[in-house]
């Protein structure tokens, strides 16, 4: 099987590439090489390529910055997913398409389903909510959506290793405790991506690792692993804040628990819990 990974440079792209099995020849896009708003670009890949499937993770994901860069985050997410989808669906290629817990408003009791009602209350959520719809529209229930959040890597930047820039320079640090979620570590989002592939699954589904956060609980964590692993020499001092402390563009979904029971359930994976998989991850780093 061949399989063409879009925004391979990415934190997931780049776990899709070391977590390839080794009956899968990949080939990794990314721009400028590929850009997804030019859809001549992609039929290129393609024919260069021949793959039986392609792999969705481009996007632009700067969540403040898309507020005022609205055209810029719309061409990105919901055209350049359309584009990817008509290509594949003219090629007559299985598409993975890699969508967001932002699509949703944030105002849940309890872990949100594949098949609740989207409603994104910013400009990024908005784009990515668009282009899964382009997907849809574009291959109905041909192609495989998968939804997740709060993704962090050894590769790329993401939020633990600011937390970790910080505390090597900081002695006390001020998180957001109001906003909960769960932490994804890359690599077994990839992992998962694979086995999807090789079971053709197609539909919406939910991925992130199991349990749940709030940020300050995330950021606490990586402090007492960091300083048990030897990461950081001494452990500094987190305080919880609302999010009221931190005022940014664009509104944040406060709770973006994600319903994974589909997708553990189809994919015949057994979940572990955020924690066990960051200690993995900040192992690496050593």
């Amino acid at each position: 099987m061949k399989v063409l990974i879009i925004g391979s440079n990415g934190q997931l792209g780049w776990e899709l590439i070391r977590t390839c099995p080794d009956n899968i020849t990949f080939f990794g896009a990314d721009h400028p090489k590929i850009d997804i708003c030019d859809r001549s670009t992609i039929n290129q890949w393609i024919k260069n390529t021949s793959p039986d499937c392609i792999i969705n993770t481009a996007a632009y994901t700067n969540v403040d910055k898309a507020e005022t860069e609205t055209e810029k985050a719309f061409q990105v997410n919901h055209k350049g997913a359309e584009n990817i989808a008509l290509e594949a669906k003219e090629a007559k290629i299985h598409l993975i398409h890699i969508s967001t817990d932002f699509i949703f408003n944030g105002q849940n009791n309890k872990p949100y389903k594949p098949d609740d009602i989207p409603d994104p209350k910013s400009i990024y959520g908005e784009s990515k909510y668009k282009g899964e719809l382009a997907v849809r529209d574009i291959l109905g229930n041909k192609a495989l959506i998968i939804r997740t959040a709060w993704l962090y890597s050894s590769h790329g930047a993401n939020f633990v290793k600011t937390m970790l820039n910080l505390m090597k320079g900081h002695s006390s640090i001020k998180v957001i405790d109001e906003q909960v979620g769960t932490p994804t570590w890359a690599h077994d989002l990839a992992r998962t991506i694979w086995i999807a592939v090789s079971k053709k699954l197609t539909g919406t589904f939910h991925y992130t690792d199991a349990g749940v956060a709030s940020w300050y609980d995330f950021a606490m964590a990586i402090l007492e692993e960091s300083f048990a692993l030897g990461l950081i020499d001494s452990k500094n001092t987190v305080l919880p804040v609302p999010t009221s402390k931190f005022p940014t563009p664009a509104k944040r979904p406060f709770y973006s628990v994600l319903d994974k029971q589909s997708m553990w359930k189809a994919t015949e994976i057994t979940p572990e819990h955020w924690r066990v998989q960051l200690r993995k991850m900040l192992k690496e780093l050593l």
